[in-house]
């Protein structure tokens, strides 16, 4: 299953982190986590290039942490929100058998 972390603090996102394999079905062929990873990538890529926002990213097998050292802006806020909306999709289409979206305080 792949979880994805979100921690903020009074409302302000900090960062995000996503691990493990959604093994919906077998790798190179598994659309869930083809869709996961999708998301997440282009959000962080968007955000490092078409906003102003500080992003700091990690990336390997199974695994991916972003967090925003300087805080974000409604521009990259909007960025996140878009992305949270398909990955929301994703566990509720499947029941959350495969994608499992945690919101933590930090």
């Amino acid at each position: 299953m792949i979880t994805v972390t979100v921690y903020g603090s009074d409302g302000a996102l900090k960062k995000f982190t996503a691990q493990g394999h959604a093994e919906f079905s077998e790798k190179g062929q598994d659309i869930i986590c083809a869709a996961a990873s999708v998301l997440m990538i282009n959000t962080v890529n968007a955000i490092d290039s078409l906003t102003n926002n500080s992003v700091i990213a990690e990336e390997k097998d199974g695994f991916l942490t972003c967090s925003f050292p300087n805080g974000i802006d409604e521009e990259g806020m909007l960025l996140f929100e878009a992305m949270l909306l398909g990955l929301t999709q994703i566990q509720d289409d499947y029941e959350g058998r495969y994608l499992q979206v945690v919101m933590k305080e930090e």
